[in-house]
């Protein structure tokens, strides 16, 4: 379940909340959440990648009969072979910088979890036989969201970079199209969906409103979102490696 990402040149990004800085922020969440992911694919290649998918991922037979209900967040912490983990990784630090320097890394962490969520629970309406496994439902959130981001306040957003975002969605619906047999396309739709829904009633549209500004509960809740995912990736470690 990898994504496409077409590289903007930095007049793409012309927008008033970058000009207030000569240097773009470090995407400390993002780095940490991708760190999380790399760990738990590494006890992944330890212990062999199938068998690891059977224990961590999203078994949703487990899910429902077994009252495994776990499963929908460590689903979103395993992959399925190096090639996917490392297209997901590629694109989660593309968007996740991109997003830390326009809106506030809280709200990232926030979204990613919840379109993670949005994304397990709709595959498991509409596809509810199968394994899913993969960060992508949490990641195609982030661009949704960048999307929205890029309409409400389209006075800081240059048209190219727009286009790119709206390119980059159609890109993930037909790839899931194309290749249903190994993507699961309603994972990136819920995930869609769910980005889109937190953005469009999180970010302001008054252009005098700075969007990285957040308040304390919501610092707090990014703090508690990334919490939860990383204490996801130690869990889905010790199934993996079976001490669970």
């Amino acid at each position: 379940m990898s994504l496409k990402y077409q590289e903007e040149q930095g007049s793409d990004l012309d927008t008033a909340e970058q000009r207030r800085s000569d240097r773009p922020p470090i995407p400390i969440y993002t780095t940490i959440l991708i760190a999380g992911i790399a760990i738990v694919f590494l006890a992944q290649i330890g212990t062999g990648l199938d068998e690891s998918i059977l224990r961590a991922g999203f078994v949703k037979n487990d899910f429902r009969d077994k009252n495994e209900y776990w499963r929908i967040l460590t689903g979103a912490a395993t992959h399925a072979s190096i090639l996917h983990v490392a297209m997901n990784c590629y694109a989660f630090y593309s968007f996740g910088r991109i997003f830390e320097m326009l809106s506030n890394r809280a709200h990232l962490a926030i979204v990613f979890l919840l379109s993670a969520i949005g994304g397990g629970i709709l595959s498991l309406l509409l596809q509810p036989a199968t394994i899913s496994v993969g960060a992508s439902g949490g990641i195609v959130g982030l661009v949704s969201y960048l999307a929205v981001y890029s309409f409400k306040r389209r006075q800081f957003i240059s048209p190219q970079f727009r286009k790119s975002l709206l390119t980059n969605i159609g890109f993930i619906l037909v790839f899931g199209l194309v290749l249903y047999q190994v993507v699961d396309n309603w994972g990136h739709i819920g995930g869609l969906i769910t980005g889109a829904a937190y953005g469009w009633l999180q970010i302001p549209t008054n252009e005098y409103t700075d969007p990285r500004d957040v308040t304390k509960g919501i610092d707090t809740l990014g703090i508690i979102a990334l919490g939860i995912y990383l204490a996801t990736c130690a869990f889905s470690v010790l199934l993996i490696v079976g001490v669970i």
